[in-house]
């Protein structure tokens, strides 16, 4: 009589501690992967901002060369050395 009621206690608090253990790890998993995807989009947002600043920049430099080529201060061919210079890196 008393396995009965110890196994009748004993056998859904078990079950129970297993269901809570398994929700618990089963949540975590799903926040990690969560987190994974935020932490890719954020990458691929600064990879955007860094090729537009780089692009930017790249912009501002060639409009620099050409405002220097109409002043006067630079010479066609001078321009044109420049201008591969800047577009090869």
């Amino acid at each position: 009589m008393e396995k009965i009621i110890f196994f009748g206690l004993v056998i859904p608090i078990l079950a129970f501690v297993l269901y809570l253990g398994g929700t618990a790890i089963m949540n975590g998993f799903s926040a990690k992967s969560a987190n994974k995807s935020i932490d890719k989009e954020e990458e691929d947002i600064s990879k955007i901002k860094d090729s537009d600043a780089s692009s930017n920049q790249l912009s501002n430099e060639l409009n620099e060369l050409n405002k220097l080529l109409k002043d006067g201060v630079l010479t066609q061919e001078e321009f044109e050395k420049a201008k591969k210079k800047i577009l090869e890196n």
